[in-house]
């Protein structure tokens, strides 16, 4: 039985399912409401959870394997040789993926997961309306932040350019859904809002890792949608619009081709730059993770390794760090091939979890492919943006892909 009874749970009940949407609005907006609001949240929603309903998601993959993960990061505490201010630091990443098993139960009670999702979008059209504000008017730009080229007025270009790539494939999906269902109005509104959000992305702010899961992306929908014609106007419109923004877009051929001239002035003088900073931290991580294979050399110790293995060196090779820029790497530093091996198979059971054709599906596929992908090149899931994004996405639109998938006459939950 809930904590909660009568009217009271029926209040708790409408008041975490709003809260879930203010916490989707806030996710592009602001990380100190975002915090805020998650933590009024779990109150609220915890007193109107029963054992049975949460025993279920528990006894799913889906449930069950983030929780793994954050009881092997507390077990990996255990053999870390660090102070235990570090051990806790290296805990505190894991501990938001014990919410996914609260969000799957809470929504596969409800039917607000579209005002989720069109939240969490009017929240990034905000952010790309000012972007544009701010383009358009440097003077303004500079009152708020002293700097008169600014076009991220929140978190930063990688951040905002991978929450544009979130919508801009949602609002693929609706236009192609628009032209199947002759929505003329709908299919204009979705073109131009995706529209609006590429030139962004290709002009004014590009974050590198999203122009390698664009493309991705773009094959998986066409996968998806078996529309041939949709398809085929969607992947020619993609090229074109691709090789528009790289022959007109100076700033988008800098950000792209400095990944190679970084790299090579990192081979030929161990010059300090971000792509000779990457490769030195992935090659020190697979020597980390050849010292201590199976479980790692414990929680929060990535730091203190770091700083040993850089110690009298200069240039990139001198570069120390607590994110080693790489999902994989980041857990198995800490826990070995064993965490690892569960990471992996935690994005497994969600992308089995999205297998069906609907927008709910397809919203919960492109959050855990473009975490998986971001997290070649990041520790996505330990970031609070991006990690949060993947906590709020899988375990709502995970909760109403359940629901959905219910049998006809089911009893509700």
């Amino acid at each position: 039985m809930p904590l909660a009874s009568g009217k009271h749970f029926d209040r708790l009940t409408i008041a975490a399912d709003w809260l879930a949407v203010a916490v989707a609005a806030s996710l592009p907006l602001s990380t100190s409401a975002t915090g805020i609001l998650l933590v009024i949240w779990l109150v609220t929603l915890i007193p109107t959870l029963d054992w049975p309903s949460l025993r279920r998601e528990l006894m799913t993959p889906a449930g069950y394997l983030p929780v793994v993960l954050v009881a092997l990061g507390v077990l990996g505490m255990a053999w870390a040789g660090v102070s235990l201010h570090e051990r806790w630091k290296g805990l505190e990443s894991f501990l938001k993926l014990l919410m996914i098993p609260l969000l799957l139960a809470q929504f596969r009670r409800n039917d607000r997961v579209l005002w989720v999702f069109g939240a969490y979008g009017a929240a990034c059209l905000i952010v790309l309306l000012v972007s544009y504000f701010y383009y358009l008017s440097p003077m303004t730009a500079y009152y708020f932040s002293g700097d008169t080229t600014l076009t991220v007025p929140w978190k930063n270009a990688a951040t905002q350019s991978g929450e544009f790539v979130m919508c801009i494939f949602g609002l693929l999906y609706l236009a192609i859904v628009a032209v199947e269902r002759r929505r003329w109005l709908w299919l204009i509104a979705a073109v131009a809002g995706a529209l609006a959000m590429v030139v962004n992305i290709l002009y004014l702010a590009t974050g590198r890792t999203a122009l390698v899961i664009i493309p991705i992306l773009l094959l998986l929908l066409a996968y998806k949608k078996h529309s041939t014609r949709a398809v085929a106007v969607l992947l020619t419109s993609a090229i074109l619009i691709g090789g528009m923004g790289w022959w007109s877009s100076s700033y988008l051929r800098d950000r792209t081709t400095q990944i190679w001239t970084d790299a090579e002035k990192y081979e030929q003088s161990n010059e300090r730059n971000s792509s000779g900073e990457r490769i030195e931290f992935w090659k020190k991580s697979v020597g980390f993770i050849k010292d201590a294979p199976v479980i790692g050399h414990g929680t929060g110790t990535i730091t203190d390794l770091f700083i040993k293995a850089t110690a009298g060196q200069t240039g990139a090779a001198g570069s120390a760090t607590t994110n080693p820029h790489n999902q994989t790497l980041t857990v198995a530093i800490q826990l070995g091939v064993v965490g690892a091996a569960v990471l992996w198979a935690m994005w497994i059971a969600h992308l089995l979890l999205f297998r069906g054709n609907g927008f709910v599906e397809w919203i919960g596929l492109v959050v855990v492919v473009q975490n998986i992908l971001g997290s070649l090149f990041n520790s996505h899931l330990f970031d609070f943006g991006q990690g949060w994004l993947y906590v709020v996405g899988v375990g709502i639109a995970g909760g109403a892909a359940l629901k959905n998938r219910a049998p006809a006459g089911a009893p509700p939950p």
